[in-house]
């Protein structure tokens, strides 16, 4: 059996992608460990550091067939420290006078941070152009339905009217922060790792800055200041982005499902035959994407806390947080990978009922635009007489199985000052949603300035 789920060929597409899981596969985390190892020699040899010839040896060696996994792992069940079997493979697949200068004035951790940086760099970029797929489907939907009205809802019942574009143009609000905060993320989260034992760089001498620097160059990263050995802010940071977009992602599947109940039936999930059905009840179309969602967002969340006590380490090389990040960070970009395969296919085929939204206004005898009548008579008789009026009419509708309308009609405190086309005015939501429209407007301007309008 597969020790999770992301290792089961049955469910791992449900909770991650397969691109995501290759970034973080063995292959690729060998391949980021090579990778330093190779612009490390070249680095070291532009400088002086190391003859030309060795970097040579050195950068051609660096290949996925130069190692043996079972042999590496047999060695690293035995020592306890992932990069020396690596290290001793390619030293042995160098010429002697080049297997010398292998990891020259590096240690362990250097490697494994930054061919972390280098992973979580592939994973971003896989990351961010999905969440650009998502915004442009909460574009279009914006842009779609900014007039079309729905109920408003607060604490689960209907509060007073919206358009179903304002409510996507706030979570879209939020994906472009999100989004935003990327590049400044990036540019932190991408710093090279190169410090040696305990991140001074002894051993290069005078010569150590400038081998971090180009090394930098090699690998396309930042070059740091000084070395983060236990400076963790950085990786926590992304953890912690993968969960607000995972949070926003889980509120997006929480209101969709809530709204594709039947008795609302406002949404629904894109249609696939079969899709959603039950083994049980043939009549069922039930969510699929959504539980997804809203499970991994959970999931996420969980995530954050735990990428934050790796921040906590001891002196100059901490005993046991870096484990820590290694179990936290692949999983949180897998989650992320997931739950973002499910948002995007499903906000961009997600059926809207216009309808159902219109004719849903008008249950419970349309006291949602109770608030709205209230407004009104306010201007003749001020807010709290007004609303007490308005509430007594409100306790008849709900106990005498009535509507707004006819009770407003009825009370002569109410038409002593409304005539009955602004009695109807009052009621009609399509002239109710205040400034929504405009609201709408102001997010779409902001996705146009980013150049994320669909």
């Amino acid at each position: 059996m597969p020790a999770s789920l992301f290792d089961s060929p049955y469910f791992a597409d449900k909770f991650s992608t397969e691109a995501m899981r290759a970034v973080f596969s063995d292959e690729a985390r060998f391949a980021s460990w090579l990778a330093f190892e190779a612009a490390l020699a070249r680095a070291q040899a532009h400088l002086g550091v190391i003859p030309d010839a060795a970097a040579r040896a050195i950068s051609s060696a660096a290949r996925a067939e130069t190692l043996d996994a079972r042999a590496m792992k047999a060695e690293f069940d035995r020592v306890g420290f992932a990069i020396v079997p690596l290290i001793a493979a390619l030293r042995a697949a160098c010429p002697k006078e080049a297997a010398a200068f292998v990891h020259w004035g590096a240690t362990s951790q250097d490697v494994l941070d930054t061919g972390l940086v280098l992973q979580m760099r592939d994973g971003l970029a896989l990351i961010e152009a999905e969440l650009d797929g998502v915004i442009a489907a909460l574009v279009r939907l914006a842009r779609r339905h900014r007039d079309t009205p729905m109920a408003g809802r607060s604490f689960q019942q209907h509060a007073a009217p919206i358009t179903f574009g304002y409510k996507v143009a706030g979570w879209l609000d939020e994906a472009l922060r999100h989004r935003a905060r990327l590049p400044a993320l990036k540019e932190r989260v991408f710093a090279v790792q190169f410090g040696g034992a305990v991140g001074t760089l002894a051993t290069l001498g005078d010569t150590g800055p400038a081998v971090r620097a180009a090394l930098a160059r090699e690998l396309g990263l930042r070059d740091p200041d000084i070395s983060w050995h236990t400076g963790r802010d950085a990786f926590a940071e992304a953890v912690f982005w993968l969960g607000l977009v995972g949070g926003l992602l889980g509120r997006i599947g929480t209101e969709v499902a809530a709204l594709m109940r039947s008795e609302v039936g406002e949404l629904r999930e894109p249609y696939e035959a079969g899709r959603g059905g039950s083994s049980a009840m043939p009549q069922k179309r039930n969510p699929v994407a959504c539980p997804q969602i809203i499970a991994i967002a959970t999931r996420l969340r969980w995530l954050v806390g735990q990428m934050m006590e790796s921040q906590v380490q001891e002196h100059e090389r901490g005993t046991a947080a870096m484990p820590v990040e290694w179990m936290v960070i692949p999983e949180a970009f897998l989650l992320a990978s997931g739950t973002l395969a499910h948002a995007r296919p499903m906000l961009e085929g997600l059926e809207v009922d216009t309808a159902r939204m219109r004719a849903n206004l008008d249950l419970g005898g349309g006291l949602i635009m109770a608030e709205a009548a209230m407004a009104g008579l306010a201007r003749h008789l001020g807010r709290p007489r007004a609303q007490e009026i308005v509430g007594d009419i409100a306790a008849r509708v709900n106990r005498n199985g009535t509507t707004l309308r006819e009770e407003l009609l009825a009370e002569t405190a109410v038409t002593a000052h409304l005539a009955t086309d602004q009695i109807a005015r009052l009621l009609d939501p399509t002239g109710q949603t205040g400034s929504a429209g405009r609201m709408v407007d102001a997010v779409l301007a902001r996705a146009a300035e980013a150049g994320l309008d669909a």
